[in-house]
């Protein structure tokens, strides 16, 4: 499934309310649904399509939203509700138990309830809200996937800068990708985004830092205008709030756009990609780097990294991070260090380089091993053997590992 983003222009103020009133409503029937599952037994998603009926005719406004728009909320509730038996069965330690929601920003529809103009400029929201025409503002690509591909849902999302439209299309993206024959092996840190095995390294640009300043600024007019008890939410509040929103949204498009601009870059300029798969809710249990931790956003790089690896059927491979930083890329010996020792000295084979590049050469030497070719230090040369052992612990990989692993032998031995 594609999904593409186009804003909502054009429209008027009853327009976008009516829209909050649409997303309320969605809001209401999760709610209501997961209600349901907690007061009932043995609960179906069969069950709760027949609860969206029974809220239409008891609730003229849940009547008003279309009827696939209702049924799509009573799937969001029944997707926390199977997320929490999943957990259950594999004993996680965190249910997540399902909870109402108090703040819903988007509202979804199927195949009807909205109508597509013929040149794909406009839409229009048919549904008992009575939404009407809004224009689409979208870039070209967008413009003629719309007028292409045939599209599954509508969603309307509210943001802090307005309100988009997301289109989620029946395709799936392949393109042809460009093999060099190149292997890579990141590790990811504060220091440095991301540290290869051979010594080249990126850093972050730090969009939180660099906001902070503007960001405390519009929190504290927010604070000053609203006092919980004393002073009532008055219009200056809720505009003073939708500013302090916009800053928090840019500062996280600048993040996204970052990620994926990177590993775009990374995975068209090798065809193995090894990266260590952290554990970063754990990680930002540490109160003094919790906050960079955050703003590095490694979880959206790697996800990234896998998406590109699909499109271009290139191998993109997770591997656990234990001991990678410690353990001795020459000869193997562990050598333990602290956060704030940067070098890594091997008293065994007397080896002192970076502590990132050693730990990116460990990476690169797992993820090979999970694709069952040897990666030598001085050349991107590789030999193929098997990778049994290693596969069974716990690496990731985009693609099935033998797919992968054919993929990057044949590759690697074209290359010399």
């Amino acid at each position: 499934m594609i999904v593409r983003e186009a804003k909502l222009l054009n429209g008027t103020k009853s327009q976008y309310q009516a829209i909050d009133d649409a997303i309320k409503t969605a809001q209401f029937i999760r709610n209501k649904a997961v209600r349901y599952w907690i007061d009932n037994q043995n609960v179906g998603k069969a069950d709760l399509y027949k609860l969206c009926k029974d809220l239409a005719k008891e609730f003229s406004f849940a009547h008003a939203l279309n009827s696939a728009a209702r049924q799509a909320s009573a799937e969001r509730a029944w997707a926390s509700i199977s997320n929490f038996y999943t957990r259950c069965k594999k004993g996680e330690k965190k249910k997540g138990y399902p909870k109402f929601k108090k703040h819903c920003r988007s509202v979804e529809y199927k195949v009807s309830g909205w109508k597509l103009s013929d040149d794909g400029m406009s839409i229009v929201f048919t549904d008992g809200f009575k939404i009407g025409s809004l224009s689409l503002y979208c870039n070209k690509e967008t413009r003629e996937d719309l007028l292409r591909l045939k599209i599954n849902r509508v969603r309307v999302v509210r943001r802090a800068d307005g309100y988009y439209a997301q289109f989620c299309f029946d395709a799936d993206r392949k393109e042809v990708g460009q093999y060099t024959g190149n292997v890579v092996g990141l590790d990811l840190g504060l220091k440095y985004f991301t540290k290869d095995q051979n010594d080249n390294a990126v850093s972050y640009p730090q969009f939180l830092r660099k906001s902070e300043r503007r960001l405390k600024k519009a929190q504290k007019r927010l604070s000053k205008k609203f006092v919980k008890g004393k002073k009532p939410q008055s219009n200056n509040y809720h505009k003073a709030r939708n500013r302090c929103g916009r800053v928090h949204l840019k500062i996280q498009r600048q993040r996204k756009d970052w990620a994926i601009k990177t590993a775009r870059c990374v995975v068209h300029s090798n065809d193995v990609v090894v990266y260590e798969d952290l554990k970063i809710a754990n990680m930002v249990k540490n109160h003094h780097l919790a906050k960079s931790i955050s703003d590095v956003s490694w979880y959206q790089f790697t996800q990234w990294l896998d998406y590109y690896g699909k499109i271009w059927d290139k191998a993109v491979v997770a591997v656990p991070p234990n001991y990678t930083s410690q353990d001795c890329s020459s000869c193997g010996h562990r050598v333990k260090k602290s956060l704030s020792t940067r070098t890594h000295s091997c008293p065994r084979c007397k080896v002192e380089i970076c502590r990132d590049t050693n730990a990116a050469i460990n990476i690169l030497k797992k993820g090979m091993k999970v694709l069952g070719v040897e990666w030598q230090s001085n050349s991107t040369s590789g030999q193929e053997e098997s990778g049994s052992i290693e596969r069974k612990l716990g690496e990731k990989t985009t693609s099935t590992i033998d797919e992968q692993s054919d993929i990057a032998s044949g590759l690697l031995r074209t290359k010399n």
